[in-house]
């Protein structure tokens, strides 16, 4: 059994976690981050990100490199399902909004971190508060090593260790399955730059652009039955039952030519209710959250990435301001645990309206309730974010 003791942990090297890291490593402060896998988690097909997290990237500076590989979107084209017949509607973005591939952004963040700042095949089994004379927080790995951190924080997604500890709820699945993937056109695609989101009785689809050659959509499905969620081939199959009763045939194809190594089901899309995101508590001493582990919203308002990276951003600059003219080693539990509850102040409201709208239009989506479905409505139209991207125009200030 080994004993370290670090400055600041970050469990989870996924986007919000790696973000961290390099925002801080920008500030001068170092930072260990443990990983469970035993490489980067580099699947999970695209990303979308929007103006406000562009501007994240630009301060990390890896926003000029990641441009070079995806496609600007310009217009966002719904088509909504109606008795009387299809409505639809066209709206500009407004700012910046590009596809990544998940594998782009992770790689692009790991290389320009310091070597050896992530530690892979660490899955931190439990973890012990920190009391007087001890240096800090107590992570034990499942290999029995321990690990001592002056600074925890948890971004280790919807199923967080570190949230746990924190005592908040677990996060809730949604009554829905998501598939999603590449299709590739090695002549070129004809779809511009723009966004398609169909909506139809029982399913959501979404269509964009990442580059001219490579198309990114995905496919959600409201209570499907058992036996078509079974594999990704089941559900495969039955989604495109579905796109040939309803959709044109370069929906269809584009559903049948996808590209097989990069077709995901995700079985559970995980939300954290607004109410938990207002009233729980998010940070305990000198240990705190973010990402999906403090408000994992679904993947309906393209705001999952975004946001973490937001976090990220302010974390990083808190724990920063408290570290002026010290190192982090020299700052005490109380500074440390004062800069992690300005974090958490700081991001709160901002998650509650994301945390609503993204329930709200969840809700709206898959309800079958006509007084639910006018509840939702309300609340997307009182937030007017729906359709201008309000939320896009979020900036957190500079680093």
């Amino acid at each position: 059994m080994e004993e370290e003791v670090h400055g600041i942990v970050i469990v989870g090297a996924g986007i919000c976690g790696l973000a961290t890291a390099l925002a801080l490593h920008r500030k001068g402060i170092p930072s260990l981050v443990l990983e469970k896998s035993d490489t980067l988690r580099t699947d999970g097909g695209s990303i979308s990100i929007q103006a406000n997290g562009w501007r994240i990237l630009e301060q990390l500076g890896i926003a000029a490199e990641l441009r070079e590989t995806a496609t600007l979107v310009t217009e966002i084209h719904d088509v909504w399902q109606q008795e009387q017949g299809n409505k639809s509607a066209v709206v500009p973005v407004r700012g910046e909004l590009r596809w990544l591939k998940r594998k782009d952004l992770i790689e692009t963040m790991a290389k320009n971190i310091l070597p050896g700042a992530i530690r892979f095949s660490c899955h931190v089994a439990a973890i012990h508060p920190a009391k007087p004379g001890n240096h800090g927080t107590v992570l034990t790995a499942l290999d029995g090593n321990i690990i001592r951190a002056k600074a925890l924080i948890g971004c280790d997604g919807s199923n967080s260790v570190v949230a746990k500890h924190l005592g908040l709820s677990p996060a809730i699945p949604a009554s829905c399955m998501l598939l999603r993937g590449f299709t590739r056109y090695p002549n070129g695609n004809s779809f511009g730059t723009h966004f398609l989101r169909l909506k139809y009785k029982d399913f959501f689809l979404g269509r964009a652009p990442m580059t001219n050659n490579l198309v990114n959509f995905f496919v959600a499905i409201w209570h499907p039955s058992a036996d078509v969620t079974k594999d990704t081939r089941a559900m495969k199959d039955f989604v495109l039952e579905k796109l040939k009763d309803q959709c044109s045939n370069e929906i269809v194809e584009m559903a049948r030519d996808v590209d097989p190594e990069s077709l995901i089901l995700l079985k559970r899309v995980w939300y954290r209710p607004p109410w938990q995101v207002m009233f729980s508590s998010f940070r305990k001493g000198t240990v705190t959250v973010a990402g999906d582990a403090m408000h994992v919203m679904g993947n309906y308002i393209g705001q999952g990435g975004s946001a973490a990276l937001e976090d990220a951003l302010v974390l990083a600059r808190s724990l920063s301001r408290a570290a002026a003219g010290f190192g982090v080693w020299e700052l005490c539990e109380k500074k440390i645990s004062a800069a992690m509850g300005e974090y958490v102040r700081e991001r709160r409201l901002r998650m509650v309206r994301l945390s609503l709208e993204s329930f709200a239009l969840a809700t709206l989506i898959g309800t079958k309730s006509v007084v639910t479905k006018l509840a939702c409505f309300a609340i997307v139209s009182l937030l007017g974010t729906n359709n201008s991207n309000e939320h896009a125009n979020y900036d957190c200030g500079h680093l």
